[in-house]
């Protein structure tokens, strides 16, 4: 009878142990964040993929609209165009930006921190605003070529490579500077050991070692350009490519079929990004640095400082000539008949005057994409990470969180308007409000904010967990008093980060924006459509101005709290040097 009360006893304990609070709180949690990326990112592109298997009055077809669109001689012209635009954007954009991440990292040329900001810059306008300040310098009425006379034909192909090469070289500049600055120097030393000329240097060691980092960025740059809208839709003209296609299927001639049929040809090129960059992670992953790697040291070369000097100077004085130039032209009055300074072109009192109210959206919607977005992306990589429950939901999740990376803005805009748009979805209600521009631009930048808090939490010691565990102390109070704390950094760069690309996006809004709630990127078009370019201009530079005024705050808060932490693991080593 002892025995079986015993029995029970333990039974009731081992109950209790696995229904704990904590525990039933983890559970609630991981399927709370299994279900929320189900219904944010997996059945909007479940949608857009059965929407292109269907005509028009919503009977499945098979494959026809894939064959029908792809067997239109205008199908094969945007093909073709797309195509050609991406692969000249990438080969200058990679030659360039490897040429400038060189500079920076194995010269000694001066102010390389300005360089490298300057080169960032496009990073905070949106990709329209690069069309607009390229006419303003070399379209039929630009400054170029009225007063040198030298035309160089910007409106078609070579003024939309122009824009996406502005668009790709940040992103392109950010992989390879990273990627030659973490190369172990004592390769070099052995090279120089064996006599080995500076010209073999190069070609044995350093293009082997970041070979796979010039694969991932020459993926990225044709993906941003195969994908882009902004830029065809402002400087393109009569030459079109896939993304002004989607535009036109769905806005202009109302069939959202064949506007799923373009978003799943725009998904191929970033899904074999998606692989190719998996895969190149893990070859650089094998050869990344260690306990053991020494940086690079840069010998003296007067010549070869003073040649990266010169090009690093005029790359960076065409970026700011851009910059200039928008900043100009929203400062004219009438171009170009009238070329004095007034402000009146921020006041947006014209015909299609939205503007301010535009920029307002737009910075609300930045502003609660940020919270929301560092919140959610934080949350989920630290269930994925630190929980040890639900292993196989963990790894969905996990799976589930890095789709984003290869699924372009338009597929998501357009994925949304299938699956929240229908009126028998549940939440059909958010369709055409601020909430669903947020989810579309959280889905957007997702991926990136997570491995970022994956990252962060990598580095925490998992003793704090185990600790806690031992203690039987809630999991949350670890969660509040040790983890964030020490992430704070990372949710500083997270949050900047959703916020920066919030404001500056338009392809995955283009489609989900209502009269009634119009965002700063889509009154850029409108304003530029009607004639406005000034006031289109300047609604660019409130833009510029609002990112790099975060960006500067985000400096400031990032070098205070490194500091704090710095005197505070300074002033703990005097205490225990004078308690010992």
């Amino acid at each position: 009878m002892i025995k079986y009360w015993d029995v029970c006893s333990d039974m009731r304990s081992n109950f209790m142990r696995f229904f704990s609070k904590d525990k039933l709180l983890k559970y609630m949690m991981i399927y709370s964040m299994v279900i929320f990326l189900m219904v944010v990112m997996v059945l909007p592109l479940v949608t857009l993929f059965t929407t292109a298997f269907k005509n028009q009055a919503d009977e499945y077809v098979g494959i026809q609209n894939i064959l029908s669109y792809l067997s239109s001689e205008a199908t094969k012209y945007s093909l073709k165009n797309t195509i050609s635009v991406s692969l000249w954007t990438t080969v200058i954009t990679v030659i360039l930006a490897f040429l400038y991440a060189y500079g920076l990292t194995r010269t000694n040329i001066k102010a390389k921190g300005i360089f490298k900001y300057i080169a960032l810059l496009p990073l905070f306008a949106p990709t329209m605003l690069y069309g607009i300040a390229l006419i303003y310098l070399f379209g039929n009425k630009g400054l170029v070529t009225m007063y040198l006379g030298i035309d160089i034909g910007l409106y078609g192909f070579k003024g939309i490579v122009i824009s996406e090469i502005l668009y790709a070289f940040p992103q392109v500049f950010l992989i390879l500077y990273i990627s030659l600055k973490t190369v172990d120097f004592r390769l070099y030393e052995a090279a120089e050991t064996l006599g080995v000329s500076n010209i073999k240097k190069f070609f044995y060691i350093t293009l082997p070692n970041i070979k796979y980092s010039i694969i991932s960025s020459a993926f990225v740059s044709f993906t941003l350009s195969f994908t882009d809208f902004g830029a065809p839709k402002v400087v393109g003209g009569s030459y079109n490519v896939l993304a002004t296609d989607i535009f036109k299927q769905v806005v202009g001639q109302q069939n959202i079929n064949m506007g799923a049929v373009v978003g799943i040809i725009l998904l191929i090129p970033a899904l074999l990004y998606f692989v190719v960059d998996r895969f190149s992670e893990n070859k650089r992953k094998d050869g990344a640095v260690n306990a053991k790697s020494v940086d690079y040291k840069i010998r003296n070369n007067r010549l070869r400082d003073r040649s990266m000097t010169l090009y690093c100077s005029l790359i960076s004085l065409f970026f700011l000539a851009l910059i200039f130039m928008i900043v100009y032209v929203s400062l004219v009055k009438i171009w170009p008949y009238d070329l004095s300074i007034t402000f009146s072109n921020y006041t947006f009192n014209n015909s299609t005057g939205d503007g301010l109210t535009a920029y307002t959206n737009s910075l609300k919607m930045s502003l609660i994409t940020a919270f929301i977005g560092t919140i959610i992306s934080f949350s989920n990589a630290y269930i994925i990470e630190k929980f040890k429950e639900l292993k196989l939901l963990r790894t969905v999740g996990y799976l589930i969180s890095i789709v984003p990376l290869a699924v372009p803005g338009l597929v998501i805009g357009l994925s949304y308007i299938f699956f929240f748009n229908s009126p028998n979805n549940p939440f059909n209600s958010i369709y055409g409000t601020m909430a669903i521009l947020v989810l579309a631009n959280v889905f957007h930048f997702y991926s990136v904010p997570f491995i970022t808090s994956m990252t962060a939490m990598k580095k925490l010691d998992k003793e704090f967990e185990d600790v806690s565990e031992s203690l039987s102390l809630q999991f949350y109070k670890t969660l509040f008093k040790v983890t964030i704390p020490m992430s704070i950094t990372a949710l500083l760069e997270i949050f900047m980060y959703y916020f920066t690309n919030s404001m500056v996006t338009i392809s995955a809004l283009v489609f989900l924006y209502s009269p009634e709630l119009k965002l700063a990127t889509i009154s850029m078009i409108n304003l530029d459509d009607a004639g406005n370019t000034s006031s289109s201009a300047a609604l660019g530079v409130l833009i510029i101005i609002t990112n790099i005024i975060v960006r500067c705050l985000y400096e400031i808060l990032s070098k205070k709290l490194v500091n704090e932490r710095t005197n505070k693991k300074e002033t703990q080593v005097l205490i225990k040097t004078v308690e010992a």
